[in-house]
C-alpha cells in the first residue's frame, strides 16, 4: 500500500542559529543557514495547510526539551507559521494520556527534535499515539517529520548505539526496532561530521536487503509515496547498497575482530538530487537540468 502522508527526515547539527539570542533578528544571515537551505521551508511547503498545518513539535528524545521546544516555535514563527506548539512527552503515561492523542489526531505535521533514539521507541512504542501516527502515514496527508534522534528512529530498523571509530569491529553496532515508517532502510545521522560511515556498513552487511542512509548535517530527504527520497538542505547523503555484496567474513570473525566486505556498493546525493527505492536507482538532478538547458539552446 502507498502510503497518502510524506516523510521528511533530517540528519541533525542543523544551524538555525540561537533563537534566545536578542540580536538574531540583526544576524539573519549568519542564523538563518537553516531556513536559506529550505529543510524548514520545505516542511511548511510540502504540508496539508502550508503556513496554517496544525505543527506539533515533539521534544521526548531530548535531554533538555524545555529549551529546545521554545526555540522551533520562534523558528517557526520567522517562517510564518503560527499554528505550532511543544508537546512534551516523558514518560509512557504521558504519551497514553487522551489529550496527546487528541492533539496528534488534529496534527498535519509531527516534529521529532534530536536526542536519544532509543528514548522515542522506548516512551512511544506501542502506544495508541504511535498507532495513531502511523495510521495518519499511511491514510492522510501527514508528514512524518525527524532530526537526528527523530530521524534514526523513522525506520523499521534502528541504530541505537555504536562507537565510530571501531564500527567495522563485529557487534560493536546494536540495532533494534524504530518506529516502523519505512521499511528496508536504516538511517544513521550526524554522518560526516562524526565520521560514521563504519557503522552504516555494519548494519548493512548484517542485512544486505537493507539500504543504509547516512544524513549529513543540515542535509535531509524527502519522502513521497513511500520510496521517491528527494535530497533537501546543504550538505550530503550518502545511501549505502549491499544488495551486490560477493563476500563476507561477518559470520566467521569473533565478537570484536574488524569485518571485510566485498563489493560494497556506495552513492553519494546532494541537494535536489533523487532516488528510487523501489528500483535502487540514483538520479542525478543537476544532469538532467544541464541536459533540458542544453535541449532549449
Amino acid at each position: 500500500m502507498v502510503p497518502a502522508g510524506k516523510l521528511i527526515i533530517i540528519g541533525g547539527a542543523v544551524d538555525k542559529g540561537s533563537f534566545s539570542e536578542s540580536n538574531f533578528e540583526k544576524e539573519v544571515e549568519k542564523n538563518l543557514n537553516f531556513f536559506e537551505t529550505g529543510i524548514l521551508k520545505k516542511l511548511i511547503k510540502e504540508s496539508r495547510l502550508k503556513e496554517d498545518s496544525r505543527i506539533e513539535v515533539i521534544t521526548t528524545a531530548s535531554k533538555i526539551p524545555r529549551i529546545v521546544g521554545p526555540e522551533y516555535l520562534k523558528a517557526f514563527e520567522y517562517l510564518g507559521a503560527t499554528n505550532v506548539d511543544v508537546l512534551h512527552i516523558e514518560t509512557r503515561e504521558q504519551a497514553m494520556h487522551v489529550s496527546v492523542t487528541e492533539r496528534i489526531k488534529k496534527a498535519d505535521v509531527v516534529l521529532f527534535t534530536g536526542g536519544d533514539q532509543l528514548r522515542l521507541t522506548s516512551i512511544l512504542g506501542g502506544t495508541e499515539m504511535h498507532d495513531m501516527m502511523l495510521a495518519k502515514y499511511q491514510n492522510e496527508d501527514f508528514i512524518y517529520a525527524g532530526t537526528s534522534a527523530g530521524a534514526a528512529a523513522a525506520s523499521s530498523s534502528m541504530i541505537y548505539q555504536g562507537s565510530s571509530s571501531e564500527a567495522l569491529l563485529k557487534g560493536e553496532i546494536k540495532i533494534t526496532s524504530g518506529l516502523g515508517f519505512i521499511d528496508d532502510v536504516v538511517i544513521d545521522t550526524h554522518f560526516v561530521h562524526r565520521g560514521r560511515i563504519g557503522r552504516l556498513f555494519q548494519a548493512v552487511v548484517s542485512n544486505p536487503r537493507t539500504l543504509g542512509i547516512g544524513l549529513g548535517e543540515d542535509t535531509g530527504l524527502l519522502i513521497t509515496n513511500g520510496n521517491m527520497m528527494e535530497a533537501i538542505g546543504s550538505g550530503l547523503v550518502i545511501l549505502v547498497d549491499g544488495r551486490q555484496i560477493k563476500d563476507t567474513n561477518i559470520t566467521q570473525v569473533p565478537m570484536g575482530a574488524p569485518i571485510s566486505i566485498k563489493n560494497l556498493i556506495a552513492h553519494v546525493m546532494s541537494h535536489n538530487d533523487v532516488y528510487d527505492l523501489a528500483q535502487r536507482e540514483l538520479t542525478i538532478m543537476d544532469d538532467i537540468i544541464a541536459f533540458n538547458e542544453a535541449e532549449d539552446e
